[in-house]
């Protein structure tokens, strides 16, 4: 393999960049993709880049790598550990790319063996759930060829070596909700003068934490977050303003509305509540739809990692939380899809941890400062999966090389 996999993944591991700022990292994918003899275009949707591999008539399949890094300190203690403060790797797509050029290596050299074309799309901004979707308004499916399939994996902290994968609604939807609310500010040591935005906001939070105790039927599935809280500048200034920003999770279109309209409600009461002398502003800012992977897709993708890794190895999941923005590929192009995991972490720490009960203590989890996941197999196991992944779409009937 002409491309050092170990090397690589160090090096984006070491150099992370954030949402539509990921120019090292697309200028990387992009030069190793033009070497293995794939056409490339750059600066698709902002730093997007798409690398095809034409190889005669037959299936377009789209393979998926996300390129951003998120706003977390680094304390892997790892030596090869970000060099950029405040920002890290955190979610594993360094690993992600490393993954998808390893991938279109291996069908390069492999090329007699399937007919077809191979578009591998490197993407902007999954953090902030605006990369997919960008490379769409820019043309995705307009400028290069129309996908027959879009098949991506992602990095998660399950033991290295093994898939996991659900047919059907796989990854939640996602809202972000930016919330400011108004106040009257003034002086620490009197109160009655002011109408404490803090207060406000510290009551909002609560009430808002009622809406899935108390308002979503327990067989339906929600989450509301609050993951920001921001007011004031010292400690005897009451501040004129506060500021939530809130994470919603969800999978059904009726549930989902149902709490954002929720939060509108207790959010504007509250403040009503407190006497706020501005109606608080309530914004949303983007999100992720449902992730959803075909049922026929899904049997087909499985089926060809069952292949490579040992059906043993390929794991039936519960439904998850978390959000991708993956599906707006093949919702937009209106194509099948088929999203799946791939594990990361020390086979023999996961087992420990299972067995005591501490997976959620000692197993570091996507976003936390301490993901890190274990070099081999994982590298391994995910150029395999994309590669097999691909070749079931691919081959069309040839005979594997």
């Amino acid at each position: 393999m002409t491309i050092e996999l170990a090397g690589l993944y160090k090096h984006l591991h070491a150099n992370p960049e954030l949402a539509y700022a990921e120019r090292e990292t697309a200028a990387l994918a992009a030069k190793h993709a033009r070497e293995l003899g794939y056409e490339v275009t750059e600066g698709v949707g902002g730093t997007g880049v798409v690398a095809l591999l034409r190889n005669g008539p037959g299936p377009v399949v789209l393979l998926r790598a996300d390129m951003d890094a998120l706003p977390v300190h680094e304390e892997t203690g790892l030596g090869y550990a970000s060099t950029r403060p405040g920002l890290m790797h955190a979610c594993g797509h360094d690993m992600h790319v490393t993954w998808l050029l390893g991938a279109l290596e291996e069908l390069a050299e492999h090329a007699p063996g399937w007919n077809g074309t191979v578009m591998a799309v490197f993407q902007p901004a999954e953090e902030n759930g605006g990369g997919a979707q960008a490379m769409v308004d820019d043309g995705l499916f307009e400028r290069f060829p129309m996908p027959s399939v879009a098949l991506g994996q992602h990095l998660v902290n399950l033991p290295a070596g093994t898939v996991g994968y659900r047919a059907g609604n796989f990854m939640a939807a996602s809202d972000a909700v930016r919330v400011k609310l108004f106040g009257r500010g003034g002086h620490g040591s009197r109160p009655e003068t002011t109408v404490d935005p803090v207060v406000m906001a510290a009551a909002t939070v609560l009430r808002l934490q009622t809406i899935v105790a108390r308002e979503i039927g327990p067989l339906d599935t929600a989450v509301v977050t609050v993951g920001s809280m921001h007011a004031g500048s010292a400690a005897n200034i009451i501040a004129p303003d506060a500021e939530l920003l809130l994470s919603v999770r969800s999978f059904n279109p009726a549930v989902r509305e149902a709490v954002l309209a929720s939060i509108e409600r207790i959010v504007k009461a509250e403040a009503l509540a407190s006497g706020a002398p501005v109606e608080p502003q309530i914004v949303r800012e983007g999100g992720y739809p449902v992730l959803h992977n075909d049922s026929a897709a899904t049997a087909k993708t499985v089926a060809a990692l069952g292949r490579a890794l040992g059906t043993r190895n390929v794991i039936e999941r519960q439904p998850v939380m978390g959000s991708e923005d993956f599906g707006n590929f093949g919702r937009a192009a209106g194509v099948p899809s088929c999203f799946w995991f791939v594990g990361g972490c020390d086979p023999q720490a996961f087992a420990a941890a299972a067995v005591t009960g501490r997976l959620d203590i000692d197993i570091p989890s996507n976003h936390s400062p301490h993901f890190a996941p274990v070099l081999e197999p994982t590298l391994r196991t995910g150029v395999d999966t994309m590669v097999a992944a691909a070749r079931a779409w691919l081959a069309d009937g040839n005979p594997a090389s």
